[in-house]
């Protein structure tokens, strides 16, 4: 069961214009500097003294001085209310401008095939905001993990987050070394890869992830196996590329390879295609100047 409580209201009250006279020993010079009426600063002083239960000040006809109380408030005080001063400012420069630490979660594979072409530009484009990737194949929670936002295949991308285009949609192609093709025959048919060494990918989930095709308007889960299992796609890719078998992996990451003929794609006429890379972030709040700035600066790359 739940206990009654009462919320501290007013903590901070009258502490700057405490500051304000211990700073200038006057009444009216604080008032001054602080732009309000000398009565409204004896005030604030009179209230804050009640709420502690002891006098700040000794006040004389010609001179304010501290009292032994005051002095003790003025040593605590004052350096916490400095701090509490700048961490308002560090806040409000981080709402502001591009500035502070930016967290991005992404899938190894999406580094190489988006992100290098980008980072070192956005780093020099802005030198106050530091830049952390981390690389991991699992999806995680943005919030909890402590992250700006995150970067994922669109299907994987839950609907109450806000999603940003960064790549086109694509196909995902099955490849093979023209040495392995050559030697095992070219698939004609989803078939056909039973008799194939496929090359599978291990999720962060522990799951094996199935080969899809598309079948009319639909998709179709192939079954296969073969003798090598990785974590992400470069492997399978860099595996593929030595002839050890077949690798299906998303089109962008392959089409280097195939480009300079060390992989050839197969049964393209059923490649299953996936939305496109999405950045995403909750966006429940105003998105933070270092955040809007790197999505800009990659769109303005593309």
């Amino acid at each position: 069961m739940k206990q009654n409580y009462t919320v501290r209201h007013g903590a901070l009250e009258g502490v700057e214009v405490f500051l304000a006279v211990a700073r200038h020993r006057n009444f009216r010079r604080a008032a001054a500097d602080l732009d309000v009426t000398p009565s409204a600063v004896s005030q604030a002083i009179r209230a804050l003294e009640a709420r502690l239960g002891a006098a700040l000040f000794v006040r004389t006809t010609r001179s304010v001085g501290l009292t032994e109380a005051g002095q003790k408030f003025l040593d605590r005080a004052g350096p916490a209310f400095e701090e509490l001063v700048a961490a308002g400012e560090a806040a409000r420069d981080v709402g502001q401008r591009p500035t502070g630490l930016l967290r991005l979660s992404v899938p190894r594979a999406v580094v190489p095939l988006i992100l290098e072409p980008v980072i070192a530009s956005f780093c020099q484009a802005y030198p106050e905001v530091e830049l952390e990737i981390a690389a991991s194949d699992q999806m995680v929670d943005l919030a909890t993990g402590g992250f700006d936002a995150g970067i994922r295949l669109g299907q994987f991308i839950a609907a109450d987050m806000v999603a940003v285009r960064l790549t086109p949609p694509f196909s995902f192609v099955v490849v093979g070394s023209p040495d392995y093709l050559e030697r095992r025959g070219c698939p004609e048919k989803v078939d056909d890869l039973r008799h194939h060494a496929c090359l599978r990918l291990r999720r962060s989930n522990g799951a094996i992830a199935p080969w899809f095709f598309m079948d009319g308007n639909g998709t179709v889960e192939a079954s296969v196996s073969g003798p090598l299992i990785a974590h992400d796609y470069p492997t399978l890719l860099g595996a593929a590329m030595k002839g050890i078998g077949l690798a299906q992996t998303p089109r962008p990451i392959a089409e280097a390879a195939m480009a300079e003929g060390k992989l050839t794609p197969v049964l393209d006429d059923v490649a299953a295609s996936t939305p496109g890379v999405f950045l995403y972030h909750p966006g429940k709040r105003q998105v933070l100047p270092k955040l809007r700035a790197f999505i800009d600066h990659f769109k303005s790359l593309a």
